[in-house]
């Protein structure tokens, strides 16, 4: 439904409210290496495992000079509560409306239990220093996600 994107492509700019309300933007993390992961909605199963996956691996991605941030369409209250809920010590972003996840390719159709629906796709983009788009994967399983992202930056234990 929306152009996904490719490496190569300039990561577009966003400005979103994080769980405490403050703005945050892509251009806070220039110089550095960045995780922007989409997820559906916050406190369903997969969105858990993924974001608690991020959570235990975030002292690995950092050390490889990798920050990582979370987004989402939903309310800065039930990001804020996820957050909490989880003990998650990276920024989860409030992008009502979708536009964020929709200008990066990750809004489209899905299909949870046989029904087809139109949402936010579960995806990673990996933006280097200078905004340009290093990697950028559609509708991945929450599963072991993060593992095989660390496997193919090439960031062991």
């Amino acid at each position: 439904m929306t152009n996904q994107l490719t490496s190569g492509n300039r990561a577009p700019a966003f400005t979103l409210k994080n769980a405490d309300g403050a703005s945050v933007s892509l251009g806070d993390y220039r110089g550095g290496d960045v995780i922007v992961y989409f997820y559906p909605k916050a406190g369903t199963p997969g969105c858990t495992t993924e974001a608690c996956d991020f959570r235990d691996n975030l002292n690995s991605l950092a050390s490889a000079g990798y920050s990582v941030i979370g987004v989402s369409a939903d309310p800065i209250e039930a990001i804020a509560s996820f957050a909490a809920d989880n003990a998650l010590n990276f920024p989860l972003l409030s992008d009502p409306g979708a536009e964020t996840a929709k200008a990066y390719g990750a809004w489209g159709e899905k299909e949870i239990g046989g029904t087809t629906h139109i949402g936010v796709l579960r995806s990673t983009v990996v933006i280097d220093p200078k905004g340009v788009v290093s990697r950028a994967e559609y509708n991945v399983d929450a599963n072991g996600h993060v593992a095989a992202l660390r496997a193919s930056l090439g960031i062991d234990d």
